[in-house]
């Protein structure tokens, strides 16, 4: 019964992460629920992630195509990031982190109805200086702690990229994924990972990550960035009473 909770729970948050990047919020609670230390929930839960960003990828080639250029940089700068995060979390626990993480993640959640840049072409706004520093901020993140942080990358690439909704969602399933994947890496080489519990959820992670491209391509944006915004500032409030 748990393994079959844990693949819903998978489909269900790999449907928020690839939407939104709020797959935490479904995900970290179900870890905890089946009887894993937060810590060591935190570690199964950003390897499981991995997969929600294989399914979104997979499905996002057209929102991808001519992006090559845009994210190649970024991606490298999101996976060092996440190296960087991952080491510091073994060295350090998340929970001195706890008391920052609710005002972070409402920032960002609130963050994703900020105007966005415009142009009458195109992709034809120069990078802003603080996107690169942002990205390497939030992969340090994502390694360490994670919660929402596909939700900051969101606002962040909404803040500097002239693309529409759709090509920036898949830009960060694919930058956020291989940050991740990074963190990744260095929990199973430090072998603190669940493989009983996380496989399953893994499995559920990858299908939500495919079905999400598709509710993308057949939603309202601006609707898409109020559920966005008011499922984060959901989970901020909770994480603040958790860690309050």
């Amino acid at each position: 019964m748990t393994v079959f909770l844990l693949v819903l729970a998978g489909v269900a948050g790999g449907l928020c992460g690839s939407v939104a990047g709020l797959a935490s919020i479904v995900t970290y609670p179900a870890l905890l629920a089946a009887g894993l230390a937060p810590l060591q929930a935190n570690v199964t839960n950003t390897v499981a992630l991995v997969f929600t960003s294989i399914g979104s990828v997979s499905a996002s080639r057209t929102e991808l195509a001519g992006q090559r250029a845009k994210i190649t940089p970024l991606a490298v700068i999101a996976v060092a990031g996440g190296a960087v995060g991952g080491l510091v979390l073994l060295l350090a626990p998340a929970d001195s982190f706890e008391v920052v993480v609710p005002v972070l993640v409402g920032l960002a959640s609130l963050a994703v109805l900020a105007p966005r840049p415009h142009s009458h072409v195109h992709g034809d706004r120069p990078e802003p200086r603080w996107l690169r520093p942002a990205v390497f901020a939030n992969g340090v993140y994502s390694g360490y702690f994670g919660a929402a942080s596909g939700v900051m990358l969101l606002a962040t690439l909404l803040a500097g990229w002239v693309e529409s909704f759709p090509r920036v969602n898949a830009a960060k399933s694919l930058i956020a994924g291989l940050g991740n994947a990074m963190g990744a890496v260095v929990f199973v080489v430090a072998g603190h990972v669940d493989w009983q519990l996380g496989i399953p959820l893994a499995i559920g992670l990858f299908v939500g990550g495919r079905l999400g491209p598709w509710v993308v391509r057949h939603s309202s944006p601006t609707i898409l960035r109020y559920v966005i915004a008011a499922a984060g500032v959901g989970l901020a409030v909770k994480l603040g009473i958790d860690a309050y």
